[in-house]
C-alpha cells in the first residue's frame, strides 16, 4: 500500500486563531493557560483533518508558536546568554516567554533584550530566526513540548510521523558570533542531543521521524557534504526510522551524498525537480522508502491527478509499497482551506486547493496508485480534469492583446535614452535638490483611523466619497507635516494603500483575491497573497490622481510610489502554465503604463519598489544569472519610458548585496535606497568595491526600533558612507517605510534626521569657505 502523509500543516488556523491568541497573550489580554488551550485545539483540528483526508500519519512537531528554527533552537538549549534563560536550560524547560523573547525582544514576562536576527527560510517568503552560534557552544536537551505534543496525540487517538529541522540544516541556518570560527565544530554536540530526542521519541512509541534538511538542494562547500555522512552515520543507532526530508529544488551533485546516508526513506521534491526522480530511484537502494513530493506545496493550483497517475505508475511498479507520497514540501507555505472562500466565483475557486484539498489529492492519488481508488477518489480525480481542462480552455486566462503587446517589446523599451551622468544633470536642474538630500521610502503611520476608515469602506458602512476624502486628508496631513519638518523630497504616505502588492493587483487584470487566504510569514504577521491566474493588464490609472493631487498640495518635488514587478510576482501566488519571467514582464508593463501616465501628470520622481529582488534568486547558483536578467529587464522594462530629467528610484530591504551588487548597477535606477543602519554602513563596501555609480540613499536609522535616533549618530554613518561613495551622490533617509510606527516616533526621529543633513552640509560647506578665505 501505498502510504499517504504531509511534511507539515499550516499552524495559523483557518481564520488565523493562533494569530489573535498570541497578540491578545502579547497585550495581556489572555493568559498563558488560555492560549496554550488554543494552540492545542488548532493541533487537535490539524491532526482530525488529517485524518479525515486518510494519511496515514498525523504530523507533530511542525506547529510552533513563532518559528520551527527557534522550536529547534530552544530544544538544543542554543538561548543566547542575553535572555538570562540558563537556569531553564538546565532544568531541561525553557519558558515559552524566553523563546517569545528571542524572537521579538520581549514578552509578558522576562527582561527585554534585543530580539536574534530573522531572515527568509531559503526562496520562500517565510521568516525564520537565526541560530545564534558560538565557539565552545554547548548543548543540551531543554524542552519537552515535542514530546508531550507527541503525547497529546498518541492520546487523541492519531499514529504521529514527528518532524524537525535536522541538524545539518539547522548548523547551515545559523550564524557565528563572537568571532569567527567553523560552525561545524558545533556539529557532533548537536547531534548529540539529537540521538537523545530520536531514543525518547521511540520511548514514546514514534516509528518514523522526519528530518528536514532542505539544504541539501543548495551548493554545499564539500565539508558540509562529508557532515551529513558524519551526522547520520551517528544517528543510524536510534530505534526509530528517519526519513531524510529535501524540498524547495534538485539534489544535484548532493543525489550521491543523500542516497548513501543509512536512513530509512528519503523525501525528494518532484514538484520542484520533476526531471531528478528517475535518478533518485536508481540510486536508493533496495530496501528504503522513497517519499515522492507530488503534490505542489507552494503554490495554490488544483493537482493534475490523472497527469500524476501516469508519470508515477512507473515508480510504483518498481518500488511497491515502498513508494510513499507526499506534497512537495510543508503545506505551511499555501492558506488553509478553500472551501472558506464563499466571496470566489465558482470558475476561478475549481481551480484552486489549499492546505486541506492538498490532503485530499494526496491521499486519492496514493489510492488511484494502489488501483484501491473509492467513489469519492473517482470523483475527484474527474473533478480536478474536468477544472484543469476549463482553466486551459477560459478565456479568462488569455489575452491576445497582452501577447501581442510583449512580443513587440524590444531590447530599447528597457533602455533609458541617456546615460546616468546626463541624467543626472537633467534631474539636478529639474529638482534643484540640495547635497544631501532628504527623502522617506514612501509610507507613512497607518493610523487606528485610517484602517477603521478602510474596513467600513469594505464593509460598506462608508461611502466611497466620504472615504476618499478622508484619504485626501491623511494624504494633506502627511505633506504638510514633511513640509514642516524640512524634507526635501515628499511622499504622499500611501494613506489609501492596504498593502504594498494588494493594493496594485486590485486595480490589475489577472489577479483575484481571498477573504481567508492568509499565509504565516513570521511569528504573528500574516499575509494574504494575490492569486495571478490570467494575463496582467492595467484597465486604469491606478495611482495617478493620489500622486497628483498630493503634488498639488507642496511646491517641493514629490515621490510617486510603485511597486515593482518582480516584488509583485514573489509575493502573489504565481499561474504555473507559463513561466515565471512571462508573467513578471507582463506587470511590467502594466507598471511602465503607470509611470507614463504619472510624469504626464507632473511628477518628476517615481519609486518602484523591489524589495524581493534578491528572494527570487534560484538555490542554485548556477541559475541565478537567467532569473536576474529577466528580473533586471523587467524593471527596466517598467522604468525606461520617462524623460532624462524624471528620476527613477528604487527601495530594496536587507540583502546580501555582493552576490548580485552587478545586476543591481544594471537596474539602472537614479537612485537606491537600502537598509544599512544595523551594519553601521558595511553593506556599502560591496557598492564601493563595486564603484556603483548611481545614487544612494543608505538608511540612517532603524525604523523598526522605537528608539529615537541621534543626530551625531546618524552624521556619523553618514560621513563613513561619504568614505564610500561621493556626497554629491548620497541621500539622507530611513532604512525602510513608516507605516507600522506611530506619528509620535516618526515626527522626532524625522525631524533629527534633517538636522543631520543639514549638519553635513555644513560641514561640507566649511572647508571651501576656509579655502576661499585663504585665498
Amino acid at each position: 500500500m501505498t502510504v499517504s502523509h504531509i511534511l507539515g500543516y499550516p499552524r495559523i488556523g483557518a481564520f488565523r486563531e493562533l494569530k489573535k491568541a498570541t497578540e491578545a497573550y502579547w497585550k495581556g489580554d489572555l493568559d498563558q493557560a488560555a492560549l496554550e488551550q488554543q494552540a492545542q485545539k488548532l493541533r487537535a483540528a490539524h491532526w482530525q483533518a488529517q485524518s479525515d483526508a486518510g494519511l496515514d500519519f498525523a504530523s507533530v512537531g511542525d506547529f510552533a508558536f513563532y518559528d520551527q528554527v527557534l522550536n529547534v533552537s530552544v530544544l538544543l538549549g542554543a538561548v543566547p546568554e542575553r535572555f538570562n534563560a540558563a537556569a531553564e536550560v538546565e532544568q531541561g524547560e525553557v519558558a515559552l516567554d524566553t523563546a517569545f523573547r528571542m524572537a521579538r525582544g520581549r514578552a509578558p514576562s522576562g527582561e527585554p533584550a534585543a530580539a536574534c536576527e530573522m531572515t527568509k527560510y531559503f526562496d520562500t517568503n517565510y521568516h525564520y530566526l537565526v541560530p545564534e552560534l558560538h565557539q565552545g557552544q554547548t548543548f543540551t536537551l531543554a524542552s519537552t513540548r515535542l514530546f508531550d505534543e507527541v503525547a497529546e496525540a498518541q492520546a487523541a487517538g492519531f499514529t504521529p510521523k514527528v518532524a524537525l529541522t535536522g541538524p545539518v540544516t539547522w548548523l547551515w541556518l545559523g550564524k557565528e558570533k563572537g568571532g569567527a570560527f567553523n560552525r561545524l565544530e558545533l556539529l557532533d554536540g548537536v547531534v548529540d542531543v539529537y540521538a537523545a530526542v530520536l531514543t525518547r521519541l521511540a520511548e514514546q512509541g514514534v516509528a518514523w521521524v522526519q528530518l528536514d534538511e532542505p539544504a541539501l538542494v543548495q551548493d554545499l562547500p564539500a565539508e558540509w557534504q562529508q557532515a551529513y555522512e558524519r551526522a547520520y552515520n551517528r544517528l543510524q543507532a536510534a530505534a526509530v526510522k528517519i526519513l531524510l526530508a529535501t524540498y524547495f529544488g534538485g539534489l544535484g551533485d548532493n543525489l550521491s551524498v543523500a542516497t548513501r546516508l543509512p536512513v530509512a526513506g528519503l523525501h525528494v521534491d518532484a514538484v520542484r525537480a520533476p526531471g531528478e526522480l528517475d535518478h533518485v530511484v536508481d540510486r536508493i537502494g533496495p530496501h528504503r522508502v522513497l517519499s515522492v513530493g507530488a503534490i505542489d506545496g507552494r503554490n495554490v493550483w488544483r493537482a493534475d491527478l490523472a497527469a500524476l497517475r501516469e508519470r508515477l505508475q512507473p515508480l510504483k511498479a518498481r518500488l511497491g509499497d515502498r513508494l510513499w507520497l507526499a506534497p512537495g514540501c510543508s503545506l505551511l507555505h499555501v492558506p488553509v482551506d478553500v472551501g472558506a472562500e464563499t466571496d470566489l466565483d465558482g470558475e476561478l475557486k475549481s481551480w484552486l486547493a489549499f492546505a486541506r484539498q492538498k490532503l485530499d489529492e494526496t491521499v486519492t492519488l496514493a489510492r488511484l496508485l494502489d488501483g484501491r481508488a473509492t467513489a469519492d477518489d473517482e470523483q475527484r480525480l474527474a473533478d480536478a480534469t474536468r477544472a484543469l481542462e476549463a482553466r486551459r480552455a477560459s478565456a479568462r486566462i488569455h489575452r491576445p492583446a497582452v501577447a501581442a503587446r510583449l512580443a513587440a517589446v524590444t531590447s530599447a523599451d528597457s533602455r533609458r535614452g541617456a546615460p546616468y551622468a546626463t541624467r543626472a544633470k537633467a534631474q539636478r536642474e529639474a529638482l534643484s535638490l540640495p547635497l544631501y538630500p532628504t527623502t522617506t521610502i514612501g509610507s507613512f503611520p497607518q493610523t487606528g483611523d485610517i484602517r477603521a476608515d478602510r474596513r467600513a469602506h469594505k464593509n460598506g458602512d462608508l461611502s466611497t466619497a466620504e472615504y476618499e476624502a478622508r484619504m485626501r486628508a491623511e494624504i494633506a496631513y502627511a505633506v504638510a507635516r514633511q513640509e514642516a519638518l524640512g524634507i526635501d523630497m515628499l511622499v504622499h504616505g500611501e494613506a489609501e494603500r492596504n498593502d504594498m502588492v494588494e493594493y496594485f493587483g486590485e486595480q490589475l487584470d489577472g489577479f483575484a483575491f481571498t477573504r481567508f487566504g492568509w499565509v504565516q510569514s513570521y511569528g504573528s504577521r500574516c499575509v494574504k497573497p494575490p492569486v495571478i491566474f490570467g494575463d496582467v493588464a492595467r484597465p486604469a490609472p491606478m495611482t495617478v490622481r493620489w500622486s497628483e493631487y498630493a503634488q498639488s498640495l507642496t511646491d517641493r518635488p514629490m515621490k510617486g510610489m510603485l511597486t515593482g514587478p518582480v516584488t509583485i510576482l514573489q509575493w502573489s501566488f504565481v499561474r504555473d502554465d507559463q513561466p515565471r519571467a512571462t508573467t513578471c514582464r507582463q506587470i511590467a508593463l502594466a507598471l511602465r503604463d503607470e509611470v507614463v501616465d504619472l510624469e504626464r501628470a507632473g511628477v518628476r520622481a517615481i519609486q518602484i519598489d523591489e524589495p524581493a529582488l534578491r528572494e527570487g534568486l534560484p538555490l542554485r547558483r548556477a541559475e541565478w544569472q537567467a532569473y536576474l536578467d529577466w528580473a533586471v529587464e523587467s524593471f527596466r522594462l517598467s522604468a525606461s519610458s520617462v524623460a532624462d530629467a524624471t528620476q527613477i528610484h528604487t527601495h530594496m530591504c536587507y540583502s546580501e548585496f555582493n552576490d548580485i551588487i552587478g545586476a543591481i548597477a544594471a537596474l539602472d535606477a537614479d537612485v537606491i535606497t537600502i537598509e544599512t543602519s544595523r551594519s553601521d554602513m558595511e553593506l556599502l563596501d560591496a557598492f564601493q568595491n563595486f564603484a556603483y555609480p548611481n545614487e544612494i540613499g543608505p538608511g540612517v536609522y532603524d525604523i523598526h526600533s522605537p528608539n529615537l535616533p541621534d543626530i551625531d549618530w546618524m552624521v556619523t554613518l553618514m560621513e563613513k558612507a561619504a568614505e564610500r561613495i561621493p556626497a554629491e551622490r548620497l541621500w539622507v533617509n530611513p532604512d525602510c517605510g513608516l507605516k507600522t510606527r506611530r506619528w509620535e516616533e516618526v515626527e522626532p526621529a524625522l525631524a533629527n534626521m534633517v538636522k543631520a543633513a543639514e549638519t553635513l552640509r555644513q560641514r561640507a560647506k566649511a572647508p571651501s569657505e576656509e579655502g576661499a578665505a585663504t585665498v
